[in-house]
This record gives C-alpha cells, sequence and structure tokens, in this order.
C-alpha cells in the first residue's frame, strides 16, 4: 500500500485550471505543496500556515483624494498605480462591499485584474488589507483564461493581460464585481511523489465565493479560489490496500506542477504558500473580495479608446501597460454569449471521459 502524507490543494482539469470543468475532468489536478497530518479539512488549512502569517464607490473615475478622512494615514501610502500599490477605485470600492457587508473578519480582499500578471513584477495585483491590523499586502493572482471557439468567438486571454472578461457559463472568463467568500472544501485527488520521498495524497482546497448581481451566478459557475498548482500526466497505479482504490484496486497518480504564472477556468488562483494564508484567514470567518473591472468599467474604457481618447482623461481607470498590450477590453454579458456556447456544444459535443492509463 502506498505510504502517504496528506497535502491541501486543488485539482483542476485540463490545460488549464477551474471551476466548473474541474468537476468533470480527472486527468489533471491542482494541489497545495502544504503538507499536513491527518487532522480535520479544517484544521489542516490553518496548522498550514501557523498564527503568524496574515500578513469602492459608483462610477470609474473618481479617486482617492489626498488625506480622505476616511481613509487612514498609513493605507493612503499604498494608494497609487505604481508597483505594489492599489488604485484609487479599486480600494474605495473593495472598502464600500467591506463596510456595507459588515462581515467579523478584520481584513478584506481586493483585486485589480486590469494589471498585468507577471510574477515578480507588476503581477501583485490582488491585495489583502487588513485596516485593524494596519496591514496590507500586494501578491500575484492568476485570471480567467477565455476560450477561443474556432472561427465562432474568440474571447480568449494571453497570460500577461485580460482583454475579454464575461460572467456566461463556461466562459472560463473573470467577472469583475462584488464577492464573499464562503466555505472551502476539500476531496481527495490523487498521489503524487513527494520532494522528501514517499508519496502524499492529494485532497482538493476550494474557497467558493458568493457573488451579487453581475456576478450573482458566482456558484453556478463554481467561481471561486485556488492554489496555482496541478497534478500533470495521471496514471492509474495499483494499491487496492489504499483507502481510495477504484472499483479494481488502482489509485490515481501524477506530477505536481506549479503554474502560478498561468491562467485559470475564470477562478482566481495564488502561489500555494499565498493560498494556504487566504484559506486559513477565512475559514469559518468569511470576508469580502472586490474585483475591479465591472462592466460597466469595462464600456467606458472600451467607448473610450473606440473615440481616440485616452482613458484618464476620460476619468477612467485601466492598467496602461496592459491596455496598450489588449487595445480594447471586451465584457460579454451571459446574454450573448450563453447562446452561442449552447451552439458549441451542439455542433462540438464532449466524448465520454476515459479512464487514465495504467502507470508503468
Amino acid at each position: 500500500m502506498l505510504k502517504s502524507k496528506r497535502i491541501i490543494g486543488s485539482i483542476f482539469g485540463g490545460g488549464r485550471f477551474c471551476c466548473r470543468k474541474a468537476l468533470r475532468r480527472h486527468s489533471a489536478g491542482v494541489v497545495s505543496v502544504q503538507e499536513t497530518e491527518s487532522l480535520p479539512f479544517g484544521l489542516r488549512l490553518l496548522s498550514s500556515v501557523g498564527l503568524g502569517v496574515l500578513i469602492a464607490l459608483t462610477s470609474a473615475g473618481p479617486s482617492l483624494q489626498a488625506g480622505e478622512p476616511s481613509v487612514p494615514a498609513w493605507l493612503q501610502a499604498h494608494v497609487g498605480e505604481g508597483e505594489g500599490q492599489i488604485a484609487p477605485v479599486v480600494l474605495m470600492r473593495a472598502r464600500a462591499l467591506y463596510q456595507r457587508k459588515a462581515v467579523r473578519n478584520p481584513c478584506y480582499f481586493a483585486m485589480d485584474a486590469t494589471r498585468p500578471h507577471d510574477l515578480g513584477g507588476m503581477g501583485r495585483r490582488f491585495y489583502i488589507i487588513c485596516e485593524a491590523k494596519g496591514s496590507f499586502r500586494a501578491i500575484s493572482a492568476g485570471h480567467g483564461g477565455g476560450r477561443d471557439l474556432m472561427g465562432v468567438a474568440d474571447f480568449s486571454n494571453g497570460r500577461r493581460c485580460v482583454k475579454n472578461f464575461g460572467n456566461a457559463m463556461d466562459s472560463d472568463l473573470t467577472a469583475g464585481g462584488d464577492y464573499v467568500t464562503a466555505e472551502i472544501t476539500g476531496s481527495y485527488k490523487g498521489y503524487y511523489r513527494a520532494a522528501g520521498g514517499g508519496d502524499a495524497v492529494f485532497e482538493r482546497a476550494f474557497l467558493k465565493f458568493d457573488g451579487e448581481g453581475e456576478t450573482g451566478n458566482a456558484r453556478e459557475r463554481a467561481i471561486g479560489g485556488h492554489p496555482a498548482v496541478l497534478l500533470r500526466g495521471v496514471c492509474r497505479r495499483k494499491d487496492p490496500q489504499s483507502p481510495h482504490a477504484d472499483g479494481d484496486g488502482y489509485v490515481a497518480f501524477g506530477k505536481l506542477v506549479n503554474y502560478e504564472a498561468g491562467r485559470s477556468d475564470g477562478c482566481t488562483s495564488w502561489s500555494p504558500s499565498d493560498a494556504a494564508a487566504i484559506m486559513a484567514m477565512v475559514q469559518n470567518n468569511p470576508t469580502t473580495l472586490y474585483i475591479y473591472p465591472e462592466s460597466r468599467d469595462i464600456d467606458a474604457v472600451a467607448r473610450a479608446v473606440q473615440a481616440g481618447e485616452a482613458p484618464s482623461r476620460a476619468g477612467l481607470y485601466w492598467n496602461a501597460a496592459c491596455l496598450r498590450d489588449i487595445g480594447a477590453p471586451r465584457f460579454w454579458r451571459r446574454e450573448t454569449l450563453e447562446p452561442i456556447l449552447a451552439r458549441w456544444r451542439e455542433s462540438h459535443p464532449v466524448p465520454p471521459p476515459e479512464p487514465a492509463p495504467i502507470c508503468r
């Protein structure tokens, strides 16, 4: 029988990672690299990071003014468009959501999906803000990769910048707006060879998001957050004594791969250590997450670009580096995109899943 340690993580399918598709696939997965003992799921999350780890508005244009009375001076120092800073409109909307929801958690989250996803550079676009503790932290986070329906509709995104946003089912797109963190799920997905020797058991860790308004179908879309690690090259290994063996006595076995620089299927992905810290912060203690931009921001910026006007001159915000890369953003509304996706599925039926090959 495989001797194993347990690991907290997320399993997601195919070449990209997350959400609804992850519930259907078996050949790949996402896991975190925090190994723990065989404790209940919630306790493993807390023990994985330790007690010391803790680390906005009515229109697109308004910005925080120096000396804004409701914003602490220490937080003002983190406001701006430079590396590691949070844009004024993003902070204002994130604070407004947090105050409106009146959650007990002393921290809240924000994400600026107009910034580049560059590891070690401008990729720090997810914010952990704990005003009561005087703490601000900016970390890297992945975005939804979208899809290319080959001649029918192309709403795909590159690794660096997001051009296409949306809230349609099976679109694999990031949807900006208001969210509240919900429960964390955990389920067995397979084994991998641990760096220190022996085999570790994968458990999928996934932080669910509840949305409202345009993000109100977050549950339906299986949108949430997860560590950016996956299991590739999955095969089936004979181990009839394992509690995870299937009816034929096989367990899934694969290789652990980190894809922090990659994309998701619409979810928010973090490094394994950041994911563990975030999940520990919200375990049984939900908080708010505001993701910028919303559809109104996207539409306004697109109109400005089409008119040949710099968004900043129109009182709008978009990261300048990414705007140069994408030309103009687009929001794909579910009312428009879901019928296209339905017709695509009818003309391109998904073949029934096949079991993973036997390990050699």
